[in-house]
């Protein structure tokens, strides 16, 4: 009896375990479907975070952290692979801290294992990182990581860039789920990243178009030149992101540029600056009549002569106003922080056009200053025409009345009335002639060509000096500065710069001019061995008594870094 209920009891367990492991296998394949169900969801939900966001810098942001939240990973970073396709160009990490950040160092350029993705555009997937064949360590200060999964994000079928992902939580291994799940999320990004790209290069040509408007309507509405490329280069340092802007012009009968306008770090020592077109970085641009780059201007040759010039700056471009065509009206400078991004086509089409308007609008307010002075001339010679024709015919009418009218009067004091009253209409006879020459003159008081001159002796000694000397000119040297005075400015550089050929042993020599309303200042310095007390001095006596003779002064200093600064002065006569 026992031994027949146990078989029973033994069948009755058995079904139960069976249900049991298939209750335990039907709650595992609920929970799996559930957490199938919750990662499809997150996935839709990052695809949908990631495609809402317009703005560039951002979507890039939000693509590092859906992605970090997907694979359930410590740490994630998007690297942007630069122009040349070898290299990253910008990093943006999710789990690394700031100090963390400052402590390792600059980003990734794309070497190592980051390499291998922009080499190889293929999902990547590794259990530990120091066993792949192209790990090579990690910087100082880099938080350990082990476990890897990478892949590459594509916008229209070119590589923009890579997802990395490291260190999966609860020390797990990414798998094969966490690849697909990726790879979704970097086909979403890379329809955003194009997205975000339309959208702001439709903005950026929104800017432009804006800058445009604004500076035709500032040239239209009569503003200065000066002002309206003070405008051009403002407006075009903004949308390009450029620390340094400078607007160089050509100087008339010259070879040479000078920089009459700059904007950002450094800008007080470049405003006045002259450079010669051969073989000058702006100067390639005037020529050519094209857009000029170069991708580090501190150690560019062609930028500037003189001493080292853009200490902290790097990526250039040189724009031309205007075309070959029409003519270049100037040149635009803009130049970058170091470290940052080089000027690409892209941008600088756009820019290229904003020129050529720009070039357009100077042009055409250059037309209307012509018409409104050739109207100004015609009224000053219906003018002088009127003041002969009419007034100095009746005066002299008058005159010749009084004369006739002299010979009868008997009176002494009357008659002597009469004849002084004849002299003054005689000398108000001859100042409405000078008058009308002066109306009648189209050559003003200014053009004394003392700009031109001395870019001329500036050239002319570069052969003797074994170098180009660096030139500035500040305030109004052609107009201000009587030819008198100019005539003594230009015999005082000749001598010094010969001074410095002949006796200083330099490599450098920087010449500044500046005029105000009070004086012209001439300030010549070189780096070389300074002057010997026993040296010969008559040149230096020459300059100092051509400053005497207009009440000025000769002024000579030895740098503590060694070398000469020379300093002649005079002043400018009122007018």
């Amino acid at each position: 009896m026992g031994s027949a209920e146990e078989p029973r009891e033994a069948r009755v367990r058995l079904p139960q375990l069976r249900l049991d492991e298939l209750l335990e296998e039907l709650q595992a394949r609920l929970d799996a479907a559930r957490g199938t169900r919750d990662r499809v969801h997150s996935l839709l939900e990052a695809v949908l975070s990631v495609g809402r966001e317009l703005e560039l810098e951002q979507a890039l942001h939000s693509i590092v952290e859906a992605a970090a939240l997907l694979v359930d990973a410590e740490y994630a970073a998007l690297g942007v692979i630069g122009p040349d396709g070898t290299r990253l160009s910008a990093f943006h990490t999710v789990g690394v801290t700031e100090q963390q950040i400052a402590g390792i160092g600059h980003f990734p350029e794309g070497h190592g294992i980051l390499g291998e993705l922009i080499h190889h555009p293929e999902p990547l997937r590794l259990a530990k990182i120091s066993e792949h064949p192209s790990s090579y360590g990690f910087p100082s200060n880099h938080p350990p990581m082990n476990t890897f999964l990478g892949v590459p994000i594509r916008v229209r079928d070119q590589v923009f860039g890579n997802l990395y992902l490291t260190e999966k939580r609860g020390g797990a291994q990414f798998d094969e789920e966490d690849e697909s799940v990726l790879s979704t999320l970097a086909v979403a990004a890379g329809v955003a990243i194009d997205n975000a790209r339309l959208y702001e290069e439709s903005r950026l040509r929104e800017r432009w178009l804006q800058a445009n408007a604004e500076i035709t309507h500032s040239l239209m509405s009569g503003s200065e030149r000066g002002q309206v490329l003070g405008l051009i280069a403002d407006r075009a340092r903004e949308i390009t992101g450029a620390a340094l802007a400078v607007v160089a012009v050509p100087m008339e009968d010259t070879d040479w540029l000078s920089m009459e306008l700059a904007i950002g770090p450094e800008a007080e020592t470049l405003r006045g600056l002259v450079l010669p077109v051969d073989g000058s970085l702006i100067g390639e641009a005037f020529s050519t009549a094209a857009p000029v780059t170069t991708p580090d201007v501190s150690q560019d040759k062609r930028v500037s002569a003189g001493p080292p010039r853009f200490n902290g700056l790097g990526p250039a471009v040189a724009v031309p106003v205007g075309t070959g065509e029409g003519g270049v009206r100037g040149v635009v400078l803009l130049i970058r922080e170091a470290g940052q991004t080089v000027f690409t086509g892209k941008e600088i089409e756009p820019l290229l056009a904003f020129a050529a308007q720009a070039a357009v609008a100077i042009e055409l307010a250059e037309r209307r200053a012509d018409a409104e002075e050739v109207a100004v001339l015609k009224d000053r010679d219906r003018i002088a025409r009127d003041l002969h024709d009419l007034a100095i015919q009746r005066l002299f009418a008058t005159g010749m009345t009084l004369q006739s009218a002299g010979r009868f009067i008997e009176h002494p004091e009357a008659s002597e009335r009469v004849v002084r009253a004849v002299d003054d209409l005689d000398e108000t006879i001859k100042i409405i002639r000078s008058t009308i020459f002066g109306l009648r003159s189209r050559a003003g008081t200014g053009g004394t060509g003392l700009r031109a001159r001395v870019v001329r002796i500036a050239g002319e000694a570069a052969p003797v000096l074994g170098f180009a000397p660096s030139l500035r000119m500040e305030g109004l040297v052609e107009t201000l500065v009587p030819r008198e005075v100019a005539d003594h400015v230009v015999a005082v550089l000749s001598e010094a710069l010969t001074n410095v050929a002949r006796h200083a042993h330099a490599d450098r020599a920087d010449v500044a001019l500046t005029a105000d309303s009070r004086q012209v200042r001439l300030t010549v310095t070189d780096n070389g061995v300074g002057i010997p007390a026993d040296g010969r001095r008559s040149g230096l006596r020459n300059m100092a008594e051509r400053a005497r003779q207009l009440g000025g002064e000769l002024e000579l200093s030895g740098p503590a870094d060694g070398g000469t600064t020379l300093v002649w002065w005079a002043p400018v006569p009122a007018e």
